[in-house]
């Protein structure tokens, strides 16, 4: 019996914590990373509470205390400027970010130097695209002192660089990178990830003043907008109108826009019947704008009795807009966007009523930048490598994407589109007379694209890589005085594309290869000279007959034995020759007394010889000297 009433209340336990956690889940914060530029610890802001990550995932710079151009830029102490004799290029690069939609702001602060304060003005790239350059005068403008983009991301990483442009050091106080919804901001059908939107405009219309979404108490699903709030349209061309009234299907996927930003309005004058906001924008550019409604005036009840047309750049985009009507009631969130091409440098954005006056809450203005295509990966390592290899100075930078933003390529480096993969490949490399000291990696092979390969005047020193000979696109070779060493290698022949290969200036030695030699008569030009070790082609000494590995160890065998051998000759030699020193030595010591002796044995034998001539050969015996 228990049992009966035990496994329905488990059930319905089971259930219970499972709708729990799929409710918590689907409230959970999104994916956020706010960052304190040059921070050594974590900050803590008031009165959000937020906090700033200490600073890491930077290529280069230095951390500095802040000067705050605006109120709005977050009271963070320190910032990371990158001097241009750092490179002409640095970034930040994290690791780790999930797949998905975003929003990335970039605060700007201000280096005071002996209380000089300098406005720097450089450019900014996302993922390879450039979307910011900063104007003069920005630190003057509230919503300029920070860059904002909405982006795709699909790599689990995102490469943030600011490029110098002659202007001062770039000098970063913060970063964002918040996670919004994947439909924000649809603004057109086949919107893809090849799509960025830079912020150029937003504002917010009626009372109150200037607001992070954070102060509306906006969802963060929205990004935490920063809405400026505009002064007016003109001079007596507006009147405000604000309530306090709840405003319906405002904070809704996929925007989330906060509701009380449609609590207040401005709407025209019967002097000024025409809202009119005209904007500075970048020429041949293409926008994107959201315009910003809801019916909150006490005087308009029903449908018809506001209507207007709304006209961008001389061209109606929307007529007969009800605001009632199309809203499905008053105090209800109405969200109008377009997209247009702008020639010129002015936007121009007029409401003209054909019912009642014109009515507008808010107005944001994107422009629409189409992604670069990236560097292929396996060529975008193979120079870190390079770089690695030889040493490059700081001045050279090599940060980011080697050829994208097209605006700001690496110094020495060449690209190229390749079609067939959307990529951009590297096809030059020159580095010549640049003070690297290191040596040729092998994965420099990786650069199959290769044409062009200068890294002549440097002190590059160890042997020329094999792997060489897999760069089968390359025309022009120049290593020229250096400090390379050992023989050329046999691969290089392979490279049947090359028309010119220096060589000359180095410390090479041996044969230089037979299918080298025999390219010159193809007409390429090849420089072998200055290496004393080289021979084998006319201008070079002869190398003589070639020996196999087999024989030339046999030459060794036989030279260390004939060099044994005439050690221990010449030992030999040295003692034989003392011994003969010495013997003649003793020999003239005992030359008088010989002398005598013989004398006196050969008296003896004369007179034997004259006297008794009756003896025997046995009788007389030899003669014996002793």
């Amino acid at each position: 019996m228990l049992l009966r009433f035990l496994v329905p209340w488990m059930l319905f336990c089971f259930f219970l914590l499972c709708f729990a956690s799929l409710s918590s889940s689907a409230n959970q914060a999104p994916y956020a990373l706010r960052l304190s530029c040059g921070a050594e610890q974590n900050v803590e802001t008031r009165p959000t509470s937020t906090i700033w990550h200490k600073d890491f995932g930077y290529s280069g710079g230095i951390s500095t205390n802040a000067t705050h151009p605006s109120y709005i830029t977050p009271p963070l102490p320190t910032l990371r400027y990158f001097p241009l004799s750092q490179g002409p290029q640095n970034c930040y690069n994290f690791d780790g970010v999930p797949k998905g939609h975003y929003s990335i702001r970039i605060f700007f602060g201000l280096i005071d130097e002996l209380g000089n304060s300098t406005e720097p003005l450089f450019d900014i790239s996302i993922e390879g695209t450039q979307t910011h350059s900063l104007n003069p005068g920005w630190s003057t403008q509230d919503d300029q002192v920070f860059a904002e983009a909405i982006v795709f991301l699909t790599n689990d990483s995102i490469s943030i660089c600011f490029h110098s442009t002659g202007h001062g050091d770039p000098a970063i106080l913060s970063i964002e990178i918040l996670r919004i919804d994947d439909k924000a901001y649809y603004f057109v059908p086949g919107w893809s990830e090849g799509v960025m939107l830079r912020t150029v405009k937003r504002l917010s219309c009626g009372y109150g003043q200037s607001r992070f979404g954070v102060d509306y108490n906006g969802d963060p699903r929205g990004g935490d907008r920063f809405w400026q709030h505009s002064k007016g349209f003109g001079q007596y061309s507006d009147e405000p109108r604000s309530v306090e009234t709840r405003i319906k299907q405002a904070t809704l996927p996929p925007n989330f826009y906060p509701a009380a930003l449609y609590q207040s309005a401005v709407v025209s004058t019967d002097t000024q019947p025409d809202l009119t906001y005209t904007l500075e924008v970048d020429p041949n550019r293409n926008y994107s704008i959201w315009l910003h409604f809801a019916e909150i005036e006490n005087l308009v009840t029903d449908a018809g009795q506001r209507v207007f047309d709304i006209v961008l750049n001389g061209d109606v985009a929307f007529r007969d807009v009800d605001i009632v009507k199309m809203s499905g009631d008053r105090y209800t969130a109405l969200v109008l966007n377009k997209t247009v091409s702008v020639d010129g440098r002015i936007l121009t954005i007029t409401l003209t009523p054909k019912q009642g006056r014109a009515m507008i809450s808010a107005i944001e203005i994107f422009e629409v930048i189409m992604a670069e295509s990236k560097t292929l990966p396996e060529e975008v390592s193979a120079l870190q490598t390079l770089k690695k290899a030889l040493g490059l100075p700081p001045r050279l930078g090599w940060n980011g994407d080697p050829c994208v933003p097209q605006q700001h390529p690496w110094s020495g480096v060449d690209c190229q589109l390749d079609k067939s993969s959307s990529r951009w490949v590297i096809d030059g490399i020159g580095l010549d007379n640049q003070g690297l000291k290191g040596f040729l990696p092998n994965d420099i092979s990786r650069l199959r694209n290769l044409q062009t390969l200068n890294l002549s005047t440097n002190s590059i020193h160890g042997e020329i890589p094999s792997s060489l000979s897999k760069l089968t696109s390359l025309q022009v070779l120049d290593l020229s005085y250096n400090f390379l060493e050992g023989a050329i290698p046999e691969s290089l022949g392979e490279l049947t594309s090359l028309q010119r290969l220096n060589l000359n200036g180095n410390r090479l030695s041996g044969s230089v290869p037979a299918s080298l030699g025999g390219r010159l008569l193809h007409r390429a030009s090849f420089n072998f000279t200055d290496n004393r070790g080289l021979c084998g082609i006319p201008g070079l000494p002869s190398c003589g007959r070639g020996l196999s590995g087999g024989d030339r160890a046999g030459i060794g065998l036989g030279v260390s034995f004939m060099a044994v051998a005439l050690v221990g000759g010449s030992v030999c030699w040295w003692r034989r020759r003392n011994n003969i020193l010495r013997a003649q030595q003793i020999a003239g010591k005992s030359a008088a007394y010989a002398k005598a002796r013989t004398h006196y044995s050969r008296d003896i034998q004369m007179t034997r010889h004259h006297h008794t001539h009756t003896h025997t050969a046995v009788e007389n015996g030899p003669i014996l000297l002793s």
